[in-house]
């Protein structure tokens, strides 16, 4: 039996985390649940929804600052959820602290969930997304030759995939990538990828995951390296990366080999791996490695951002 410690902080919390196998027979019921109160927010940042393509009912939430003016960097942010679970709201607490203290403008995505809809469509959706951000920069006070992208979870596998994607279209310039313990490798070939002990997001819901998102490509040598960014042979020509992920995370090797890959492909690239924390960690917020854990991307952020001028 495979296992890794948990980090002293989360071990003893580990009970109280609900070890549902994610599969068709549980999913309805889980997208009707509420995980947790929703979060307070702030009088200080504007929410718009625009749709963007009406026919798939994609639709993107702006957040700026009240008051902000000109035009500002920007964040475009994909949720997780496995690809199966999730709705963009998901990232409304994130842009009500960030679009404040970073003073840029924050673009959330709702695309079409697994297995409904499989891929390339939630990746399109946000293609789409990007591109209509991009396309109204002006009228939204973006600067569009500052857009960044961001991910968590399966959103950072979407990320990773639509910085692919942005680049072999060119038609979106892309000035960072951050992915937050993203879900890159289908194949489910690594150590911590078999895993017997993990915690939020265990080996036999990663596989229903892939399942949901690949459809009848799962399990085979056909899968588009825009569907599963681990397979791509060429990640030269992407954007600065940043990659974080927990030591008892099934995600870590995959996710430590692409850090390694893209800096080896000549882009600057920064790893940071977090021994013992589990998927997920940020949202044990109370606890020190979780706030290592989010102060350390946040630094990067700031960083991109100084850089961008």
């Amino acid at each position: 039996m495979a296992t890794v410690a948990l980090h002293e902080e989360i071990e003893p919390l580990k009970d109280m985390v609900p070890l549902t196998v994610i599969n068709a027979e549980v999913l309805p019921e889980l997208r009707g649940m509420q995980l947790g109160e929703p979060p307070e927010l702030s009088d200080a940042v504007d929410r718009t929804d625009h749709v963007v393509d009406e026919a798939n009912g994609v639709v993107v939430r702006v957040h700026r600052k009240v008051g902000s003016e000109g035009d500002l960097p920007c964040v475009y942010s994909i949720h997780g959820g496995g690809y199966i679970l999730g709705s963009y709201e998901m990232d409304d607490a994130k842009f009500d602290s960030w679009c404040p203290k970073y003073g840029i403008v924050g673009v959330s995505v709702e695309y079409r969930l697994s297995p409904e809809t499989p891929y390339p469509g939630p990746l399109e959706d946000c293609y789409a997304g990007l591109k209509w951000t991009y396309d109204h920069a002006e009228e939204l006070g973006i600067d569009r030759d500052k857009i960044g992208i961001t991910g968590v979870s399966a959103g950072g596998g979407l990320c990773a995939a639509l910085a692919l994607l942005a680049r072999d279209r060119g038609e979106v310039p892309l000035q960072f990538q951050l992915l937050d313990c993203p879900m890159l490798d289908d194949r489910q070939i690594t150590p911590s990828s078999q895993l017997d002990d993990l915690i939020i997001w265990s080996r036999e819901s990663n596989a229903f995951g892939w399942q949901s998102y690949l459809g009848d490509l799962y399990g085979t040598d056909d899968v588009p390296y825009t569907a599963s960014p681990a397979r791509a042979e060429d990640l030269s020509g992407l954007p600065d990366a940043y990659v974080c992920i927990g030591g008892a995370d099934g995600f870590r090797d995959e996710d430590i080999t692409y850090a390694m890959r893209l800096y080896g492909a000549g882009v600057p690239t920064e790893l940071h791996v977090y021994p013992g924390a589990p998927h997920g960690v940020a949202l044990f917020s109370h606890l020190e490695i979780a706030q290592r854990y989010s102060a350390d991307q946040e630094d990067w952020l700031r960083r991109q951002l100084e850089r961008l001028g």
